[in-house]
């Protein structure tokens, strides 16, 4: 036998080998949580989707953002590539390792209650948020920056002659 200086190391198991054991892995407890053998990171952005797709499903959400960044997002969606409409317009969010905040600017449809519009809002986005990300929602921020008038869409999908005063 020849001594090649190093240290007498367990043996351990090579990439394939995992498979042929069962998934377990020598010197591995049996009750070990799977949870403390890594870490985990989710990108504010994807906080950032997951609350705005969460907004637009409720009932009485038109749109979201303010005025500058709907009419940009408006533009952008003209523009061939530019990648279409953006969920994450009108949604801001700090992410922590255990919890997260959410800021969102609304557009509700006229005739709506905005507070309770802005409850089924806030209870969405905390449910779904926890629900794929396990992070704790400490607070949703909720701004109504404008509300929609159906004429509104009706002026901008007719176009009616020019008027000429007489």
């Amino acid at each position: 036998m020849t001594d090649t200086g190093l240290p007498n190391r367990p043996e351990t198991p090579r990439a394939g080998s995992l498979g042929e054991r069962g998934g377990k892995s020598a010197g591995v407890p049996h009750g070990s949580d799977p949870g403390s053998r890594g870490h985990t990171t989710i990108a504010d952005g994807v906080v950032a989707k997951i609350a705005g797709l969460a907004a637009r499903d409720v009932p009485g959400v038109h749109a979201m953002g303010g005025g500058f960044a709907r009419g940009m997002g408006a533009m952008r969606e003209r523009v061939p590539g530019a990648g279409g409409k953006s969920v994450t317009s009108g949604v801001k969010v700090e992410v922590g390792e255990v919890q997260t905040a959410v800021d969102l600017e609304l557009v509700v449809e006229y005739g709506v209650s905005i507070m309770e519009v802005a409850g089924d809002v806030r209870e969405n986005v905390i449910a779904a948020i926890e629900r794929m990300t396990g992070l704790e929602v400490v607070e949703v921020n909720i701004a109504v920056g404008d509300v929609h008038l159906f004429d509104e869409d009706e002026d901008k999908d007719e176009e009616r002659p020019e008027r000429r005063l007489e």
